[in-house]
């Protein structure tokens, strides 16, 4: 496990990539005590709720035809049958097979929730994977822009982008990146973290996450 720090600093970066400033980081949210087994209940959580339930079987009285008796009941030396859709024949029903209502919710605490939202953003700033940007800003939603600015902070494939209000025009540059997911603050995915090659948060997204999770 990792081990507490007093302080973590890390540089923060304009959209050209150069660097502008630090910031000092909360140690109780990016730097704490890292809980495995909390990160993975988390990510189970997740992976059960987006289940769907969609597979369904049909049961006997469900599969189309067999109204009729195959062949009588005497005298052919085979096993008496009274429906070629027994679940016993080829292209009968199933039994016991899914009915499409399975119910795979799971839920969690918040507190524990919380606990594994932190535990992976340390990994994150342990690894050097976190990014700190001073804001991003766009004057018109352009693909291309935004590739440029990820070639510029130094922003891998897949990248998780953190921030603390609306901001139509830099969703819109970005959302066509393969790869790239963009977040508020206060929906904050343990699976969607410990997936991200890289986290880019902005300056008011910190501060915002700090406050959510203290």
């Amino acid at each position: 496990m990792a081990k507490k720090a007093n302080t973590v600093t890390l540089p923060v970066v304009n959209q050209a990539g150069e660097e502008v400033s630090k910031v000092s980081l909360s140690s109780d949210v990016f730097a704490c005590e890292v809980n495995n087994q909390v990160m993975f209940d988390a990510v189970q959580v997740y992976q059960a709720n987006m289940r769907q339930a969609t597979a369904k079987t049909k049961t006997r009285a469900e599969v189309s035809g067999g109204g009729k008796k195959p062949f009588r009941q005497k005298g052919t030396g085979r096993a008496r049958a009274g429906s070629t859709r027994s679940p016993l024949w080829r292209h009968g029903g199933i039994v016991f097979g899914p009915k499409g209502n399975q119910n795979f919710k799971l839920e969690m605490n918040k507190k524990s929730h919380n606990l594994a939202v932190r535990s992976a953003l340390t990994l994150k700033v342990n690894d050097k994977d976190m990014i700190v940007v001073d804001a991003f800003n766009f004057d018109a939603p352009k693909t291309k822009e935004m590739v440029k600015v990820m070639k510029n902070i130094n922003a891998k494939e897949k990248t998780l982008f953190v921030i603390a209000e609306d901001n139509d025009n830099f969703v819109a540059s970005a959302r066509n990146i393969p790869g790239v997911i963009i977040t508020g603050f206060n929906n904050l995915c343990v699976y969607d973290i410990l997936n991200a090659d890289s986290v880019v948060m902005t300056l008011d997204a910190i501060k915002a996450v700090e406050e959510e999770l203290k």
